[in-house]
């Protein structure tokens, strides 16, 4: 049917909706998620029930992203099925902005070229309705064709000659125009009116990106009336003006996500929200002007939209995204990702299946960070069949198990601190190296540890950091005064801190300081005119052929052919070196300058500058020695530790995955954290661990990445491992007598004895849930 008035009133399909969405509220959550509390409880009461708004019930998604060919041939009834075969709650239908799929009356709502006059997106939105399924109409408002261009050219974008920005054949849309403020809010209305969705997302809801500058009109008089300057003529990151464009940017953003979700929420009551989508990305996310932190205060719900994996982040990537997010969210409310069925990322192939393991394996190791599963297809019908199993089992999996995936607080004692500022500016156009990297390459030699941690912003450190014995730093230049003061009331209650790189000797706003604001801490300080200056080749491709000299040095003591300069032994090495007893030097790759030390403090790594590569009649080291510190350490006055690592070896483990350096660092974490992490996992094979707890039980969430495609993908075969023998520290409440596997369901033989549980599992393919009770 395509006839308006068969939606005006949906009263039958949305009692069904209702009632089955109460059914659901009972079985899944309980009354408060905010607390925590055990899902234990499966059977609530129905009034209970209707507390929780239905976009925090919902935990599997779906969504076929529709292409303008699709409604001549929208196969509804197969597709009604198989939302039932992957058993989702919610999907995600193509409405309007852009295009719209469904005859709008709303002027210049430009109609899919297929349409022809029909319903698409009511048909949806009225199947799924009857079949119990929430709908998120789905936005796409950042573009337009030539024919509203030429309707209301003020509504667009336009470069620094007054001509009009595009993509392709379409017109960019101008976030401070008459579109976003006018346009797009009639759409919504007229959306809800006629079909009464759940709520609203938008794919491409935050306009023009950071790369390009727009010159109109509603900008120039928008940033006068704010700033009272002129928008600045080109990127340049020493202007303050242009900082303050970049800010301006971002509250506009903001300001567009509180206009949409009033809209929505005006005509459709409280829970009618509306929700943009959003990257997983912290330097993507910068480039689009979406602050993270100030988003997740504002919203209901998160859609991510970060559909797979790069090769140099790995499938971890995505348990981190789940980290980082609740982290500003809270774990009370719930983060659906577009996960692709399709050959998405590196190389995009929209219409060919990707291989399911690679995309099981996405998904699941979104789930282990706390992530819900939303399988993502484009087009209606597809010549490749293939993907339409991918997701069955696992989502069939999902709703047996969504008890222990959801509800749950993360366990913890270490915090990774983060914030978008330091992506901003510090990291300006090359955030992904010098900030987005150095987080990378901490958070994998976590992983490799077997360390749980969880994802903290730099503004909630005061909030957050109860929870941790250890805070660290991975080259978190930019810091605000009040940021550092939370750090140093960290410290000051005897938390230990690890910072590495440039922490702390930048400003909110990206000016440097004379001196770190940390280095009464790090007890280390810069040297006023002291600084080695950048070589003019690297050797070693993207990194400097440089080294790092472990003290005291202990080679004479080891087997080896004698040169007649090694050093006399002099001492023991630190605990940190563990399992470096064979050599004493490590590679570096990077570069460091000279630093002023205080009483107290412990250089244990010192800086080897470059030295030729080729030929190898010249590779020796021209200085095989210098003061220059690499690693500080130092002990506080409670016993607490802080280790500052100027030699960004977090920033070179996530370029060039040395083991020496991964090792180095989770050694590190471990001695700031005295021996003590909550968790510890032996046996071979690469895993992601996470922990979590719920009233009278722990969950450990463990994903097998030891596979031949780790680095590359797509992974199409998968490798088991085990046994896995573990041991975990029991929270308050869990007694640890039970044990079980809610995966494989193998028999696991476990003991509890002074507050730990030990036990044994046996293999491991993909990942493994066991709850502890």
């Amino acid at each position: 049917m395509s006839d308006h008035s068969a939606f005006t009133d949906t009263g039958d399909s949305r009692r069904s909706f209702l009632k089955k969405s109460m059914l659901a509220s009972a079985l899944l959550a309980t009354a408060d998620l905010v607390s925590f509390a055990s899902p234990k409880n499966d059977a609530q009461p129905e009034a209970a029930a209707e507390k929780l708004p239905w976009y925090k019930e919902l935990t599997r998604w779906g969504q076929v992203n529709i292409s303008e060919k699709d409604p001549a041939h929208y196969d509804i009834a197969w597709w009604r099925k198989y939302w039932k075969r992957t058993s989702i709650q919610g999907i995600v239908v193509n409405a309007g902005g852009i295009v719209a799929y469904y005859p709008s009356k709303v002027p210049l709502h430009h109609p899919a070229e297929y349409l022809k006059g029909g319903d698409l997106f009511g048909d949806l939105c009225r199947a799924a309705h009857e079949d119990g399924i929430a709908v998120f109409a789905r936005m796409d408002s950042n573009r337009a064709y030539e024919e509203v261009y030429k309707a209301h050219p003020d509504w667009f974008c336009v470069d620094i000659d007054g001509k009009p920005i595009k993509a392709g054949e379409l017109y960019i849309t101008c976030v401070n125009g008459p579109y976003y403020n006018q346009h797009i809010p009639a759409i919504l209305r007229e959306i809800y009116t006629l079909y009464k969705p759940e709520g609203f997302t938008d794919n491409s809801w935050s306009g023009l990106g950071r790369e390009t500058i727009c010159y109109c009109d509603n900008c120039k008089k928008s940033f006068r009336d704010k700033t009272r300057n002129d928008i600045p003529k080109s990127k340049n990151w020493e202007d303050k003006v242009y900082k303050q464009w970049i800010r301006w940017n971002y509250d506009r953003r903001l300001e567009i996500w509180d206009l949409n979700n009033r809209t929505t929420k005006e005509v459709g009551g409280p829970d009618c929200t509306w929700s943009g989508m959003n990257s997983g990305s912290i330097s993507g996310q910068s480039r689009s002007f979406r602050d993270f932190k100030e988003i997740c205060k504002r919203a209901d719900i998160i859609m991510l939209d970060d559909q797979s994996r790069s090769n140099a982040a790995g499938f971890q990537h995505n348990g981190i995204n789940g980290k980082l997010i609740h982290g500003l969210l809270g774990w009370d409310k719930l983060v659906p990702e577009s996960m692709a069925m399709y050959q998405a990322g590196r190389p995009w192939y929209r219409l060919a299946c990707k291989p399911p393991e690679e995309a099981r394996m996405w998904s699941i190791n979104g789930m282990a960070g706390g992530i819900q599963p939303w399988w993502h297809i484009l087009a209606a019908s597809h010549d490749d069949r293939r993907m339409y199993s991918t997701f069955v089992p696992l989502f069939n999996w999902h709703k047996a198990n969504q008890q222990y995936l959801i509800n749950r607080k993360p366990v913890a004692r270490v915090g990774v601190v983060w914030s978008q500022e330091n992506a901003d500016y510090y990291g300006k156009d090359n955030s992904d190296a010098l900030v987005e990297l150095p987080i990378m390459g901490m958070t994998q030699a976590l992983l490799k540890g077997r360390i749980p941690y969880l994802m903290v912003h730099a503004d909630h450190i005061e909030r957050d950091a109860a929870q941790f014995d250890v805070l660290v730093l991975p080259n978190l230049a930019v810091m605000s005064d009040k940021q550092v003061a939370a750090v140093k009331a960290f410290v000051e209650r005897g938390g230990s801190l690890i910072a590495s790189g440039e922490t702390s000797l930048y400003n909110e706003w990206g000016e440097k300081r004379d001196d770190y604001a940390l280095g009464d801490l790090f007890c280390a300080h810069i040297k006023s005119g002291e600084s080695i200056k950048p070589p003019k080749e690297r050797f070693s491709g993207d990194a400097y052929h440089t080294y790092l000299r472990l003290l005291p040095e202990m080679r004479k003591g080891v087997d080896g052919p004698s040169s007649g300069t090694e050093p006399a032994l002099s001492g023991k090495r630190h605990e940190i070196f563990k399992g470096y007893d064979e050599t004493d030097i490590i590679p570096f790759g990077g570069l460091l300058s000279p630093l002023k030390l205080d009483q107290g403090a412990e250089a244990v790594l010192t800086f080897i500058p470059q030295f030729p590569v080729y030929p190898p009649e010249t590779a020796w080291m021209r200085v095989p020695k210098t003061d220059i510190p690499g690693l500080i350490i130092n002990t506080g006055k409670k016993g607490n530790r802080v280790a500052f690592i100027p030699a960004d070896i977090d920033k070179q483990y996530g370029r060039d995955n040395l083991p020496d350096h991964g090792n180095l660092l989770a050694n590190i974490v471990r001695w700031a954290a005295k021996g003590e992490v909550g968790l510890n996992v032996t046996g071979a094979g690469m895993v992601d661990c996470h922990l979590y707890k719920q009233a009278g039980r722990m969950i450990l969430h463990i994903v097998n990445l030891s596979n031949a495609a780790t680095w590359r993908q797509p992974v199409d075969e998968l490798t088991g491992i085990g046994p896995l023998k573990v041991q975990v520290k029991l929270a308050d409440g869990v007694k640890g007598k039970t044990v079980r596997s809610i995966v494989t369901n193998q028999p696991v033989i476990a003991r509890a004895e002074n507050g730990y549980c030990y036990f044994e599992i046996k293999t491991v393919l993909n990942h493994e849930v066991i709850v502890l009770g």
